[in-house]
């Protein structure tokens, strides 16, 4: 009799303890998903300050001269970018009060689609609205893709320091064939289309697929130089040396004819446009743009990883 009634007390004990258990942790998930939803309406609180805040558009009276900075790599995914550019332009280009544009340069280059864009944006523009000169400044380097865009202007201004040119295309990578045979590693490519691994770094390189290449590169490298050549025109000197991809300090780069004068921005917009006062009309990314970034990629990286982990499109 006793020993049940032990065991009465034991089972007893342990439901009450289980119980307890149970509603603790049921206690710990609530406040865990209170302190998350906290935490997201927390974020989407800054999001829209950050994102309000990056109000782009002038609020301004009288003229002035406005300013487009072109910073960094050229790319669709980068801060220097056609869409952004394109929307800064026609800002500056419809505003009232702008006498004169600026355009900043400080790339190495990048994109040649992207530079294409802008190229045409500037030209297109420049067409509508005559009146309204624009003027390539540059700071510390202004090559390949970089140069494609101010070629587009209607005068270069550079530092004797500025590193200019730099007229060539670009395309490398690795060679790991012989690497992977010494290690002892089977490369198992399997493709549709004979062509579909062209310049797979861990096979041999196919003599075809590189003179394909090679043939590619040429023709983007005669667009530019012919974009250049309609930009600068008789400006420029001749010599093939000027496109071989070499790049030159600013004060050579006047002589070549691949720029105009010496001068900063600010010499510009008071001594040639006649308007010292500058307005700002980039587009600068935020915290909102750079977390939305950083979201996206590793919502995407966790997509691919697990729809596509072995079998690829690209």
């Amino acid at each position: 009799m006793e020993k049940k009634e032990n065991e009465d007390w034991g089972n007893k004990a342990l439901e009450k303890i289980s119980q307890t258990a149970f509603l603790e942790q049921k206690k710990a998930r609530r406040w865990g998903i209170f302190f998350k939803l906290a935490t997201l309406i927390y974020l989407s609180i800054l999001l829209f300050f950050f994102v309000s805040s990056n109000d782009n558009k002038i609020a301004t009276t009288g003229d002035f001269t406005a300013l487009i900075s072109i910073n960094g790599e050229i790319s669709s995914q980068s801060e220097a970018n056609a869409s952004d550019f394109k929307q800064n332009l026609n800002d500056a280009y419809d505003n009232p009060g702008t006498k004169g544009i600026i355009l900043s340069i400080n790339s190495p280059g990048g994109s040649p689609v992207q530079a294409g864009i802008m190229n045409d944006e500037i030209k297109r523009l420049k067409s509508l609205y005559p009146q309204i000169p624009i003027y390539a400044v540059v700071e510390d380097i202004c090559a390949s893709g970089a140069y494609y865009i101010a070629v587009a202007t209607d005068s270069i201004f550079v530092d004797k320091a500025s590193i200019v040119g730099s007229i060539g295309v670009l395309m490398d990578g690795f060679g790991f064939e012989q690497t992977i045979n010494k290690l002892g590693i089977e490369r198992r490519l399997m493709t549709a289309g004979k062509n579909k691994a062209a310049l797979d770094p861990f096979s041999p390189i196919n003599l075809d697929q590189k003179a394909h290449i090679q043939e590619l590169l040429d023709q983007i490298h005669l667009q530019f130089i012919n974009v250049v050549k309609e930009g600068r025109g008789s400006r420029l000197k001749s010599g093939d040396e000027i496109f071989s991809g070499l790049f030159w300090n600013g004060e050579k780069s006047i002589k070549l004819g691949l720029s105009d004068y010496l001068g900063n921005v600010n010499y510009v917009a008071r001594e040639i446009i006649g308007h010292e006062k500058i307005e700002d009309f980039t587009t600068y990314e935020t915290f909102a743009d750079r977390f939305a970034k950083q979201l996206g990629a590793s919502i995407s990286s966790e997509i691919k990883g697990k729809l596509f982990n072995n079998f690829v499109l690209k």
